[in-house]
């Protein structure tokens, strides 16, 4: 997994939530949409000094999971019994071995700057997800595929900036919801389809604010809310 690949998963995310492309490289879609959220931290490898990431960040020694492995595998990790006369002594010596493990993935597939990841596939700077698919700046996502810069949110797909919610598709900056489609600026919901800039309702179709709207009128508002998204990507 790659910058190339991580950017590959934004746009084809894009294209379906917004039908329009999405204007801006990889590191933009970061400074926009994933600025707060918990995701790993680059760290070195003290071992190789190799670049390497972690959501761990209280430690002073740190090894990849790989190394760790390798070094287990070549030297293992037990040490031959030492004079110990007080605590201190035991202290020293654990400082020796204690290195915090990065990267930590479990049953995945193309994994890139991620701790820890279970069972996850094409994943790209995400911290603490499961069995999720094509997902890129998301922290506790589970279930889900083609989301970006989502926290603890399950069971979602084509998604952009949608917490703590389930059961949502195709849609943009959802907040504590469930069964959401097609909607953008939600907070508080459930089972809403093709809706924008609505908090606690549920059960409907073509609202906007909070009022219900007919459908010509509806995709007209959300064609330039659409345009003031993407606009606002490149200011």
């Amino acid at each position: 997994m790659d910058k190339k690949q991580a950017l590959e998963i934004v746009n084809q995310t894009f294209k379906m939530i917004f039908e329009k492309p999405n204007p801006v490289p990889l590191e933009t879609i970061f400074s926009k949409f994933a600025f707060d959220i918990k995701l790993p931290k680059k760290v070195t490898d003290s071992l190789t000094g190799q670049e390497t990431w972690t959501e761990i960040m209280h430690s002073n020694l740190f090894i990849t999971q790989t190394n760790m492995r390798t070094y287990d595998q070549q030297k293992g990790w037990m040490l031959p019994k030492q004079d110990v006369k007080n605590l201190k002594d035991v202290l020293d010596i654990w400082k020796k071995i204690n290195y915090t493990t990065t990267e930590r993935q479990y049953d995945c597939i193309n994994v890139a700057q991620s701790d820890p990841v279970y069972k996850c596939e094409n994943v790209f700077h995400c911290s603490d997800c499961h069995r999720s698919k094509n997902i890129v700046f998301c922290d506790g996502a589970v279930n889900c595929e083609s989301t970006i810069a989502s926290q603890r949110t399950a069971d979602s797909g084509f998604c952009l900036r949608v917490d703590d919610s389930n059961s949502c598709t195709n849609s943009y900056n959802v907040i504590c919801s469930n069964t959401i489609s097609n909607s953008f600026f939600i907070q508080d919901c459930s089972n809403l389809h093709e809706c924008l800039f609505c908090s606690h309702i549920a059960n409907k179709k073509y609202c906007i604010s909070n009022m219900q709207f007919e459908e010509k009128e509806y995709f007209m508002i959300k064609n330039e809310v659409i345009n003031w998204i993407l606009n606002s990507l490149e200011k």
